[in-house]
């Protein structure tokens, strides 16, 4: 990916917020306690979004501060959760004081961090003995009908989350994947693969044309209920010393 398309699909996400917010998956409850631990504690949510994941960091009971660069995706998570201290930011400049956090969170984020310079801003606001906790939905294409969907789209949509690299002072990289769902009916197929960044930025008869052939497959394999949408939930931590 050029700098270039990596910066236009970064950024693509206020374009297609409502979509997001209405068709992208939650977490499964284990792999959030997995990632934070069983009892509460204060959390950053980084790169936050409309929210997916800071509803399941809200309903475990931690005290959260949502932070996304995006103003219209922060509109959409300040719609659906008011009492949340959400505020715009990066990851590579974090709008807290120091050591003022337990553990920091990314759901589908962290790819987009420049880590030389996140990393150490997440040690920053990190309390000594503190996590970092990385999650990704990704492809599971055990099923015919969904290797079938997710091969559309080539290498833009991967099987496994990269091993993250961290720096001091984070100790070792832990891993762990669970198993996830998520129903959807046509409409909301269709939205989640709106949603996607590299389907965001392609010009409208491309897009259209895509989106056809997605609706297609479903009207294929699609029962009563919709479909059933499996996803390996690739889930990473580590410990700040």
């Amino acid at each position: 990916m050029t700098t270039d398309e990596f910066h236009l699909r970064a950024t693509s996400f206020g374009g297609v917020a409502d979509v997001y917010e209405r068709t992208r998956p939650g977490y499964p409850d284990d792999a959030v306690r997995w990632l934070t631990g069983d009892r509460p504690v204060r959390v950053l949510d980084l790169g936050a979004g409309t929210g997916k994941l800071t509803r399941s960091l809200i309903a475990a009971s931690h005290d959260v501060v949502a932070v996304d660069p995006s103003e219209l995706m922060l509109a959409q998570l300040r719609a659906a959760l008011p009492d949340v201290d959400a505020r715009a930011g990066s990851a590579e400049r974090l709008p807290l004081d120091d050591a003022t956090v337990d553990v920091v969170t990314a759901g589908q984020a962290y790819h987009w961090f420049d880590p030389a310079t996140a990393l150490p801003e997440i040690a920053r606001v990190l309390r000594p003995g503190g996590r970092l906790g990385l999650v990704w939905n990704l492809r599971d294409d055990s099923v015919g009908w969904v290797d079938e969907l997710w091969s559309m789209f080539g290498d833009h949509e991967g099987r496994r989350a990269d091993d993250p690299e961290v720096i001091p002072p984070f100790g070792p990289v832990e891993q762990r994947t669970f198993r996830h769902e998520q129903r959807l009916d046509r409409d909301g197929l269709l939205g989640l693969v709106a949603s996607r960044s590299y389907v965001a930025i392609l010009a409208a008869p491309e897009r259209d044309e895509l989106l056809g052939r997605v609706g297609t497959l479903y009207d294929r394999v699609a029962g009563p209920d919709g479909v059933v949408l499996p996803y390996l939930t690739h889930c990473f931590r580590s410990t700040r010393a």
